[in-house]
């Protein structure tokens, strides 16, 4: 008896466990546009219609009146969630992206790149 009430006790613990999702990343080459309206918060719209926001791990004021430029690898085009910073053009500053939101609007899998 005693068996069975552990095991299901240990059952219950690894149920409970959360799933942890894929880091998500998007292809820059995608991108209609991007726009952050109080330095905390960036949106971008894809090509197929769909939306991320992205919490930004900072607060970039200079984001909100000037462009910026992702800084990244020669070549690479794919930009991930809590790992992918850019450079504010004119001020200089350093933003990080932070989480997306679950994307809205017409969403294609191709938007997606998986992390590696």
């Amino acid at each position: 008896m005693k068996k069975i009430v552990a095991a299901l006790a240990l059952a219950s613990m690894v149920v409970s466990v959360p799933a942890y999702a894929a880091k998500v990343c998007l292809d820059t080459r995608k991108m209609v546009s991007s726009n952050s309206k109080d330095g905390r918060i960036m949106v971008f719209k894809m090509r197929d219609g769909s939306t991320y926001v992205n919490h930004l791990q900072g607060f970039c004021p200079d984001l909100k009146y000037m462009g910026f430029a992702w800084v990244m690898p020669a070549g690479d085009t794919n930009v991930c969630e809590n790992e992918n910073t850019f450079r504010v053009l004119e001020s200089g500053q350093n933003c990080t992206l932070g989480k997306f939101d679950p994307p809205t609007g017409a969403v294609m899998d191709s938007n997606r790149i998986q992390a590696r």
